[in-house]
């Protein structure tokens, strides 16, 4: 049986999946607020930075490739805010952490946006799986370094970018690091994905107490350089693509803009209808419905599964995620 949190059910939010960036965040006001955005300076990281300053937060962007990252944000944030950070590695996570601890005093908005998907059979670390390693340990170890810092902020919130392929597969608990089964790069990624959700679901446990929630984000299909291991072959099984190299049917009719893209993550971050609320998964600017409430036609890509918003599989993942950074 898993438990599940009962506010996980639509809110009739009054946005939908055709809802852009700037009208979610229109008459938001974030005036002295401190942000953090992972994978902020490209795709639909890009437009979540430029909403975030138009709205009047101090956006940080931790980076790995600087330089690449301080000409997409030219005129967005100074380069000064833009501080080098390797998810790959965390020692230089823990150097960020570090550098931002002595350079601010609060944090109020931490968005997880950063990852990589379906790429090849990569090893970073301890011998980890690279999907996992990156899109879950390093932002676990970002998150848990920052987040006594969103303390007492006034409504601070996390959001964590996850996907609909977390409806691929649970976290393999028996073999999380593929060393046992042969390397498959969609489960992979689509574990890395049911744990960026399940990052949320336990923050927001962990933290509710102290004025802090979590939130988990679908953002929906967006044509952006994530996609940059797959082959057109590849986009053309996945249903994405026809073979003349144009977007499908299905691609037209259900992929998102990348201003649609950035507007669930931005919902989750500030709006106001989710000041008592957390501890969801989201997609299209609204908290979504359980799969089961999903037209079965539509399951693989909308709705959430049981197991990325379970609250005892999240505990577990959070225990084991730390045992695996100590040693």
């Amino acid at each position: 049986m898993h438990m599940i949190s009962k506010l996980q059910k639509p809110i009739n939010s009054g946005f939908n999946s055709k809802s852009n960036a700037h009208e979610i965040t229109k008459d938001i006001d974030l005036n002295g607020k401190i942000a953090i955005v992972t994978g902020g300076y490209s795709g639909i990281g890009l437009e979540t930075t430029r909403e975030l300053v138009s709205s009047g937060a101090e956006v940080i962007i931790p980076a790995k490739r600087s330089e690449v990252a301080i000409r997409n944000l030219e005129g967005i944030i100074s380069k000064e805010n833009v501080i080098e950070m390797d998810l790959s590695d965390l020692n230089s996570v823990k150097n960020f952490t570090d550098e931002y601890k002595e350079n601010f005093n609060r944090l109020d908005l931490l968005i997880n946006n950063a990852g990589i998907m379906a790429c090849p059979e990569t090893r970073i670390g301890n011998n980890w799986e690279s999907q996992i390693a990156i899109n879950h340990f390093g932002h676990f170890m970002l998150t848990k370094e920052l987040m006594d810092m969103m303390v007492d902020n006034d409504g601070a919130r996390f959001v964590s970018l996850s996907s609909s392929a977390h409806s691929l597969t649970g976290i393999l608990w028996d073999d999380i690091h593929f060393l046992n089964n042969p390397y498959d790069k969609w489960m992979a990624y689509g574990q890395s994905k049911t744990a960026s959700s399940l990052i949320a679901i336990e923050f927001d446990r962990l933290m509710e107490d102290k004025g802090v929630r979590g939130f988990s984000v679908h953002p929906g299909g967006i044509m952006t350089p994530l996609q940059r291991h797959l082959q057109n072959e590849e986009m053309v099984t996945l249903g994405w693509m026809k073979e003349d190299g144009s977007l499908s049917d299905l691609a037209k009719n259900f992929f998102k803009t990348t201003s649609q893209g950035a507007s669930t993550t931005l919902w989750c971050a500030t709006s106001p209808s989710l000041n008592n609320i957390g501890g969801v998964f989201c997609e299209d600017c609204d908290i979504a419905k359980i799969k089961s409430e999903v037209d079965e036609s539509m399951q693989r890509y909308f709705g959430v599964a049981d197991w990325a918003i379970d609250i005892d599989e999240a505990s577990k993942l959070w225990e084991l995620t730390e045992k695996t950074l100590k040693s």
